[in-house]
């Protein structure tokens, strides 16, 4: 297995949206990836929050179509938060109250640096600020 790179749900929903913007370079960003045989990790809190996503914005046959797409592909891998990182994450983000991150947004840059992942397929500009790479355009959120 090559690298390792954070899958956000702004970087998931795109795979399963072909009407989303970001959809085109998503799917070649991923292409390429697995081409170097990376292994794209994703947390529960990061599944919970893109298939409610889905379903919200494009109704359930797109959040049908995301599961499938993460639970078929054997190039991703599930980290479980569970309670350490959760505690790690509630001193982020208690540390960080003064920039917009998501508590989601903190699991993941705990997770990230505990793993030593630089990059996450991403347009949240967020991930940038933390000190990480995004791998697709940025958006003001």
């Amino acid at each position: 297995m090559g690298r390792e790179v954070l899958v956000d749900s702004s970087g998931l929903y795109p795979l399963a949206d072909h009407r989303d913007p970001s959809r085109k370079r998503a799917v070649r960003i991923v292409r390429e990836l697995m081409r170097d045989r990376a292994c794209f990790v994703l947390t529960d809190y990061i599944l919970d929050e893109s298939l409610t996503l889905a379903k919200a914005r494009a109704g359930g046959y797109a959040a049908l179509r995301m599961l499938e797409i993460v639970e078929q592909s054997c190039a991703f891998e599930m980290s479980w938060i569970g309670p350490d990182r959760f505690e790690q994450a509630i001193t982020f983000f208690k540390k960080h109250s003064d920039q917009g991150y998501s508590f989601t947004d903190c699991t993941s840059f705990v997770l990230m640096k505990e793993l030593g992942i630089r990059q996450a397929l991403t347009t949240d500009r967020h991930f940038l600020i933390a000190g990480f790479e995004p791998l697709l355009p940025l958006a003001e959120t």
